[in-house]
């Protein structure tokens, strides 16, 4: 008489099995949708879960926390796409606007390969109470915006640049002209009837940002 077989020892609650593929790329995504479409404030791991098809418990087992995983969205999303523009413009080089075409045509083209950055941008980065407000500032608040506007100055002082700018407000402006139109592109195609693409909104902040940076003899 064969022994009996001992039971199969119960896998924790949520726990995936040793067979199944690693969910942590598809429960970020899942993640992402939402906080983009209700905020990260108002989004739940309940709430995320059912928008992956899973129980909580799995979101537990991978994060462990809502932070934590909006902390991964933070680092295996955004910032990878903002590195990629940091990377075009430490090759820029002094010109300005060499400088100006490389910020602007870099960061159309994340927003053309990632839809969710703009829309993510405004809510959890610039609106008072965002929540990656913070992590942002401590990753690049004190390395690229100044380095863009220091290589603006120096421009400036050169004779390059329109001498009534601010070399840190036209780094602002750079900002205002691409990420504001693209994050509401979706209001301005409804009410001019008309399609209002990545390419379209690069082509209008280039042509108002050289004419605008241009040396006032030349105005």
């Amino acid at each position: 008489m064969a022994p009996p077989k001992k039971p199969r020892p119960r896998r924790s609650p949520g726990r995936p099995a040793t067979n199944s593929p690693d969910q942590r790329p598809r429960l970020i995504e899942a993640a992402l949708e939402c906080f983009v479409r209700d905020g990260i404030a108002a989004t739940s791991l309940r709430g995320i879960a059912s928008r992956a098809g899973v129980t909580p418990a799995l979101l537990h087992y991978y994060f462990g926390s809502k932070q934590a995983l909006r902390d991964a969205v933070f680092e295996e999303r955004m910032m990878p796409a903002v590195a990629a523009l940091r990377d075009k413009l430490m090759t820029a080089g002094d010109d300005a606007g060499a400088l100006m075409r490389t910020f602007v045509r870099g960061l159309f083209d994340i927003m053309a390969a990632h839809p969710w950055f703009p829309s993510l941008w405004v809510r959890e980065v610039l609106c008072e109470g965002g929540a990656l407000r913070e992590l942002l500032l401590d990753r690049i608040g004190d390395g690229l915006p100044q380095l863009i506007a220091g290589r603006f100055a120096l421009a400036q002082r050169a004779g390059q640049l329109n001498d009534r700018l601010d070399p840190r407000l036209l780094v602002v402006s750079m900002v205002g002209l691409t990420l504001f139109p693209a994050a509401s592109a979706p209001i301005w195609r409804e009410l001019f009837k008309t399609d209002l693409g990545m390419n379209v909104l690069a082509e209008h902040a280039l042509a108002l940002l050289h004419h605008g940076m241009a040396p006032s003899h030349e105005g």
